[in-house]
């Protein structure tokens, strides 16, 4: 090492020696003089050497340390976005976008997932369906951002009019609202595969707010899906309590004068047979298959009457249930009523009376019969 030193020292001296002898035998030159000049230069700089070496040590350790922070800078807008966005969505959800807005919030790299509601609320456009369904998005957004309030989801809810988003629904080709939309992420632990955003159907007309949930919700299978939390109604409990209490303060103050007729069988009994013709006439038919009330028979009249077992019409119930109505009141006056009749002729009279009633209405009974099956051999004057 000390040799090493020793040279190191003797070096210079060396060059010195070597430049004089080579300046007194030969004659000067251009390239002499170049190398005074750049010994000379090197005797200048040596000074300066620990200086230089602190400086490029320094440099190195900067752009080291530097290099990180720049790396990370640049991943910073990508993840900042859904933070940014999710603070702004505690104190007002949905967010109101506009043409700007919405294409920095659903531009890729996208860690987050968007579901955006593209609507027309002004009464100009008519969009009926968007002024329902307004209130129901905004119960969805409100609910599910207020039970996420640590953005574990990492969704965010958006609004984006018509009025302050021309463009977009130009370059999406909407001709009709609302149209809901939810762009799932394109990075991170979430990224979907699926190219573009997910459309939500509202072609069977207005939708609830737990509908459009379940939709979601199905999409962020592996995420927290806040419920749908609705406002209590006031006015429909006080509605509800009022009713109650009024109907209890009526039944203390009326029962001595509604027992009575609660206990009645006769009264008991006349609903129990009104049911009876109701639903045996086919009035639940009517409600399942949404029947018309009447048609017309092809010659510019109306028909009554549908032929067949598989259909029939509103008005060909209720006369159905009035023939069984007359012909059971008729069976029960001459069973209980006509018994009890003192006198003889007046009895006569009306056991004639309730027969023919009951003759005549199963003869047009049979001819209905008749109309339904066009198969049946049977049938009873004066109807056939």
């Amino acid at each position: 090492m000390t040799r090493l030193l020793w040279m190191k020292s003797l070096a210079p001296r060396v060059f010195t020696i070597w430049s004089l002898i080579s300046y007194v035998e030969t004659p000067l030159d251009n390239s002499s003089i170049l190398l005074c000049l750049r010994y000379r230069q090197f005797q200048s700089l040596k000074a300066y050497w620990p200086c230089i070496l602190f400086k490029m040590h320094l440099l190195k350790t900067l752009v080291a340390f530097l290099l990180p922070i720049a790396a990370l800078a640049a991943k910073k807008p990508a993840a900042d976005n859904f933070e940014r966005y999710h603070t702004k969505a505690l104190s007002s959800t949905p967010l109101k976008l506009d043409d700007n807005v919405y294409s920095k919030l659903t531009s890729a790299p996208r860690d987050y997932s968007v579901a955006v509601l593209l609507t027309a609320m002004e009464t100009r456009f008519g969009c009926q369906l968007c002024r329902e369904f307004q209130p129901e998005w905004d119960l969805l957004s409100k609910s599910w951002t207020k039970g996420d309030k640590q953005g574990e989801s990492r969704l965010v809810f958006g609004t984006l009019d018509f009025v302050d988003g021309r463009n977009t629904f130009q370059s999406l080709g909407l001709q009709t609202a609302p149209v809901l939309l939810l762009f799932q992420p394109t990075i991170g632990p979430h990224a979907s595969s699926i190219d573009g955003p997910l459309r939500y159907d509202f072609t069977n007309g207005p939708q609830s707010a737990e509908q459009a949930h379940s939709w979601i919700a199905r999409h962020l299978a592996d995420r927290p899906h806040p419920p749908v939390q609705r406002p209590i109604n006031w006015l429909r409990v006080i509605a509800v309590t009022t009713t109650i209490l009024g109907t209890l303060t009526f039944l203390s103050v009326a029962w001595p004068y509604v027992l009575p007729v609660v206990q009645n069988r006769n009264v008991w009994a006349a609903i129990s047979l009104i049911a009876i013709l109701l639903f045996t006439s086919g009035h639940m038919f009517n409600h399942i298959r949404k029947v018309p009330y009447v048609a017309g028979d092809g010659r510019g009249g109306v028909s009554y009457f549908a032929g067949g077992f598989q259909s029939q019409y509103g008005l060909e119930t209720q006369i159905i249930a009035a023939m069984y109505g007359l012909l059971s009141f008729a069976t029960i006056s001459l069973a209980l009523k006509v018994p009890r009749i003192a006198d003889p002729k007046i009895q006569q009279v009306a056991v004639l009376v309730w027969g023919g009633v009951i003759f005549f209405m199963y003869s047009f009974l049979l001819s209905v019969f008749r109309i339904k099956n066009g198969g049946y051999p049977f049938w009873l004057p004066p109807f056939s």
